[in-house]
Parts: structure tokens; sequence; C-alpha cells
């Protein structure tokens, strides 16, 4: 029987190299392009039957492709015994391998094994060669993820193969130049990680400051109280004496010219209603109908719905003048705000106040979303409370001379307003970070990152040493 003839070191370079017409990119003199497959030793995992029971909760690692988190996997959820082992196509694989999600809602996700540990099939598992560094090979496969996906087969849901992995283009430089990339990538990817954890205490302060200007504003202490003013029970017919808060009711203290009252004496309530669904031609109208999850703790200008006439008057809905103050009496947005910027109806979810004329509406609305908690607190039901009219008429109101009122809304607008600049420039620069690592990564596999020593021994004497063992 005759010997397979072996084949050369030029046949075996033309398997593993990849055509220069085939080359996504351009790397320095002493990289290679390689496919995958001849980088690292690649294979899949198993899941041993579910029935069972004797094949879980053993000594072994095991990890699936929800465990991947694009770093360093430690532990696993879930472990196997030596049976499960042996009786599916379960396997372990050494620390150090790379780890990829093939399909699923977590295709392309990456890991790198902190530990030895047996993995499920929807994973392909890599392990380096000598001559590939394990960190260099996990950052390179996340540089590339969106290049790898699209490759993938199947509809709505792509699969990416082992075979597809294996043929994929692999960015080879020489293994120190490996080690130094790997390096420089941690040590600027670590000071973005620091600069982000200090930007989500930024953001945390934003919350703090938003609370505490809205806190400020309702105890008249903004700066903007004149003392000299009148208050309410002395300037308008509508408080009178027996509409006070006795002073033991009262919530907390507040300006000697401010007044305490039930929020019944500030404003006409009154809720909404929806039209019957099997009428079809009472939707689809002039007259905007608001829901309670289009309420977005500011004006509300437009409706996803509208109504009919015809709806309007067949149904307890009623219309709201502009100026209005809208909050969510129950379900999943219990408590959220708006203030009408339109005449508009409501569905029944919905309390809506129309602020008396000696009321600012946007003082009403920033004080009802300043005691929001307070308000919600009040609810009955089970886990999810409910907030009714009488609970929302009875609640307290801080009320101060129409004057303050005003200053107190322009300056709670200024200063919020002041506040979601600077946040919103916060948030731009939050969403920079992401492109930042991308462009980070791009240029560490393109030789870019100022690392690269060309006197190096070139990457395709490493790329033969392996091709010659194997």
């Amino acid at each position: 029987m005759s010997k397979k003839k072996q084949k050369s070191m030029e046949e075996l370079l033309e398997e593993a190299l990849v055509p220069e017409e085939e080359q996504p990119y351009k790397v320095p003199e002493n990289w290679v392009w390689v496919r995958s497959g001849h980088v690292a030793k690649w294979g899949s995992g198993g899941t041993p039957s579910r029935k069972r029971l004797e094949y879980y909760g053993g000594d072994i690692p095991w990890i699936k492709t929800g465990e991947l988190n694009d770093g360093i996997v430690n532990a696993s959820e879930e472990t196997i015994t030596e049976e499960g082992l042996q009786n599916s196509s379960a396997k372990i694989f050494p620390k150090g391998s790379i780890v990829i999600a093939m399909y699923g809602a977590t295709i392309g996700k990456l890991g790198i094994l902190g530990i030895d540990a047996a993995t499920n099939q929807a994973c392909a598992v890599g392990q380096p060669y000598d001559f590939l560094n394990s960190k260099y090979m996990l950052y390179y496969f996340l540089a590339r993820r969106s290049d790898l996906i699209v490759l993938g087969k199947g509809g709505a849901q792509p699969n990416i193969s082992q075979t597809i992995i294996k043929d994929f283009p692999f960015a080879l430089p020489p293994l120190n130049e490996q080690k130094r990339i790997a390096e420089k990538i941690e040590r600027l990817f670590a000071k973005l990680d620091e600069a982000k954890r200090l930007i989500e205490e930024v953001k945390e302060s934003f919350e703090l400051q938003w609370a505490a200007i809205l806190d400020k504003a309702f105890k008249g202490q903004l700066g903007t109280n004149d003392p000299n003013e009148k208050s309410m029970l002395e300037t308008s017919n509508d408080i009178k004496e027996k509409d006070l808060i006795p002073k033991e009711e009262q919530p907390y203290e507040v300006p000697e010219n401010w007044v305490w009252v039930r929020s019944s004496h500030v404003a006409k309530w009154g809720s909404g209603g929806t039209p019957s669904r099997k009428k079809v031609e009472y939707y689809g109208g002039d007259i905007p109908w608001i829901k309670t999850g289009e309420l977005n703790d500011g004006i509300v200008n437009t409706s996803e719905e509208t109504i009919t006439e015809e709806g309007l008057q067949n149904s307890s809905a009623k219309i709201f003048p502009k100026g209005s103050i809208v909050i969510a009496m129950y379900g999943a947005t219990i408590g959220k705000l708006g203030i009408l910027g339109i005449d508009a109806a409501t569905n029944q979810a919905c309390a809506v106040g129309q602020p008396h004329d000696f009321l600012n509406s946007k003082y009403m609305f920033y004080y009802f979303l300043a005691r929001r908690s307070d308000l919600i607190a009040l609810g009955k039901g089970g886990a999810q409370p409910n907030i009714s009219q009488t609970i929302i008429k009875d609640f307290p109101f801080a009320l101060p001379p129409l004057n303050e009122q005003k200053r107190i809304a322009e300056k709670v607008d200024n200063l919020l307003s002041k506040l979601e600049t600077e946040k919103d420039m916060v948030l731009e620069v939050e969403e920079k970070f992401d492109l930042l690592k991308q462009s980070i990564l791009n240029k560490a596999f393109r030789g870019e990152l100022g690392t690269n020593d060309p006197t190096d021994e070139h990457a395709i004497e490493l790329l033969k040493k392996v091709l010659k063992s194997k």
C-alpha cells in the first residue's frame, strides 16, 4: 500500500495563506494574512441530556453562550459531571481558549477561558497554537466581529459555523508584536473604562441635582420668594380659611406667605375615557387622545391616536384645555406626568387637573413632579398600587403667591434646562466610548498603534514552524 504523499511547505503555505486579492486590508510588511483555521485548533461543545440528573452538578464548569462577556470567563452558571462529559459531545477546553457564540441572540459574543471548561454546542472554541497570543486572538475577533457575523448563513437569525470561522482571514504579526498590541489595547481600554466609570458618577450626580432643585423649589429655598407679597389667603377669593391644612398635617415648613391647601382647591379635576374599540368610526378624527404611555414628564404636544366627535360623545372621554396637568393613576406608568401643550382628550387612566386662575400651570406641574414618590406612596392595591382622583384631590399642595409661582417655575425651567444641556454633553461623550474602542481595535490590527517593530522576525516564519510540526 503506497504512502500518502507528504505536502511540501509551499503547498502547506498556499492552503494557509490568504491570497492578496482576498486580504481585507494592508498590514505591516512583517505580518501575514492567514486563515483562522491555521492559527488555532477549533472545536465545539455539547449538552449532556437534561433528562439525566446525574450528568449535572459535578466539578466541570460548563459554559453557555449567554455567559460570554467579551472578556475573561472565570466561572460558569452550571457544571457537569465526568459521566455527563463522557456521554455527550461536550469536551474540556484549556484555559486561554477563545470562545465564539455561533448562533442565537448572542451570536458573535466572545470570551477567553480563564479556567479549563466545557461548553455547549453553540460555542466554537479555538485553542491558539504556540505562536499565537490568546489575548491578541480575542481582541482580533472582537475587532472584526461584525465582519464575521455578516458571513453567517440563515434567515432572520444568521448562524456562523466552524467552517466559516476557520476560513476567516486572520492578521498575524510576530509573537512579540502580538503581546505588545494586546498589552496596549488593555492599557487604553482600562483608561476608557475608568473614564466611563467617572461619567456614571456624573450621571448619578445629575439625578441628585435634579431632585435637589425640585426639593428646594417647593420649600421656598430657591432665593425667589418676596416676603412682602401677600399670601393667596389675602389676595384670592377662591382660598378660604377653612380650606387650609392644619399645621400638624403639613408635610414641611414653607415661607410665611405661602399656604398649605388640598389639591382639590387649586384645580378642577377630572379623568378621561376610551371610546369602544369595536366602533371604527370612533377613531381617526381630529381630537387628540392621550394615553398614559405618552406622558413624558414634560409638555405633550401630540398624540399617537385621535378620536372623532362621535367617539367623544359616546364615551366618558372629554376634551381638556391646553395647560392642564395630566397624572397617570395606575399601571406601569403610575405617577408619570404631562402638561398639555394642546387641547386634548385622555383615557380613563389619566387624572387631569385644570389649574384655577390663581395657579400657574408650570408651577403645578413641577410641584407634582417633585412630590411624585409621596403621591405614589399613598396608592392602594397590591403589587401594583393605584392612585385615584380622591387621593390626588386630598394631597397637600404648597401654594405661594401667584408671582412667586411664576418666578419658581421660570427658575426651575432655567436650572433644569442647564442641567439637561450638561447631561446631554456627558451622554454625547459616553456614546463615543464604543466608537473609541472600535477605533483602537481597528488601528491595532492594521499595525497603527505605534507598537510594530519592523526588525521582528517575519510572522511567516512562525507559521512555517507550526505547519512543519503538523
